[in-house]
């Protein structure tokens, strides 16, 4: 079985206050470290209210001292929305609370609507691939002489920021995670299409650095595993509907199962729903356990991480346990 990770946004249900399901996301983040998981990462998104997790960096922290083995990190921190110094600063202390433990996963979307995103921001903010070249300047002490930011030291200084990740949905993210020679991350759960061509692109232009030898790609996918395949999809109905109310603009909680399934899609709804679940796993623990494997030896990743945007913890706990059980079954 291939290594399997976690990727949370706190999704929010209907009923459920926000503040709670950041609460349930600490409890099933332990939960993964007692199962065996490789890491737990959280996304940054904002002005969304079906998804909680706006401030990936305080749950790290949180999550870290409440864990022992598991690494712990962002999935992602969203160039756009944040100042390189401050990012470093930032995961270097995580680094010095947690050694070996912090993924640093960069994103360069804003992970919100075009207002919101400019509420996070202002006008004179560098572009997204100079916000990352600075980034990675801080990190390595590597601004030319004559820079005006070539004196300042990220502190701590005496460790590194993490692991750092680049993210992407593109083959620009993937290009990008090759030259700096960092592990990548592709967004699977949302962007299946492109994912085999994103790798393979990944893996044949990957320069070795001084962070990574051989390339490394991990790839998100959208999964859920019931006590069968129709329970399972009945847990995925609610996804579909917060899916369309999130691309056609419509602010709202994740609805409940029944209300899900008496929604009826137009053809325009239905097209979002088949993209966005495009390379889903989900289904019963037989086709899970087929499915997982193979899917990862088809895309050439390393590594699958899990995204479950059900708003039950109930049924959060329940599919990761039933995953655990396989990979231990199947060793």
């Amino acid at each position: 079985m291939v290594a399997l990770s976690v990727l949370d946004l706190s999704p929010v249900g209907a009923g459920v206050k926000p503040s709670e399901a950041i609460r349930e996301s600490v409890e099933l983040a332990a939960f993964a470290d007692e199962l065996g998981y490789t890491r737990y990462w959280f996304a940054e998104h904002h002005n969304m209210a079906s998804i909680a997790t706006s401030s990936p960096e305080v749950l790290i922290a949180h999550v870290a001292a409440r864990t022992k083995r598991i690494r712990v990190g962002a999935g992602g921190i969203m160039l756009p929305n944040h100042t390189p110094l401050r990012v470093v600063e930032i995961f270097r202390t995580l680094e010095a609370l947690h050694p070996g433990r912090i993924d640093l996963g960069l994103g360069r979307a804003p992970g919100t609507d075009p207002v919101t995103a400019a509420a996070l921001r202002r006008s004179d903010d560098p572009e997204v691939n100079e916000l990352l070249a600075e980034l990675v300047a801080f990190e390595d002490a590597r601004f030319p002489e004559q820079h005006p930011f070539s004196k300042i030291v990220p502190m701590p200084s005496d460790v590194r920021a993490g692991t750092i990740w680049m993210l992407g949905s593109t083959l620009a993210g993937a290009s990008i995670a090759a030259k700096l020679g960092v592990p990548y991350a592709f967004a699977g759960h949302f962007a299946m299409r492109s994912a085999k061509e994103a790798i393979a692109l990944y893996r044949r232009n990957f320069v070795p650095s001084d962070r990574l030898k051989e390339p490394y790609a991990m790839c998100a996918v959208t999964t859920i595993c019931g006590d069968d395949d129709d329970h399972a999809q009945r847990l995925a109905a609610p996804m579909r509907v917060a899916i369309v109310n999130t691309r056609t603009g419509k602010r709202a909680p994740i609805v409940s199962i029944e209300e899900a399934l008496a929604r009826v899609f137009t053809p325009e709804e239905q097209a979002i729903v088949d993209d966005f679940f495009n390379g889903a796993v989900i289904g019963g623990p037989a086709k899970v356990l087929d499915r997982l494997p193979a899917l990862a030896k088809e895309l050439g990743a390393d590594e699958l991480m899990l995204s479950t945007l059900v708003p039950s913890l109930d049924s959060r706990r329940a599919s990761l346990e039933r995953i655990s059980a396989l990979i231990r079954s199947s060793a």
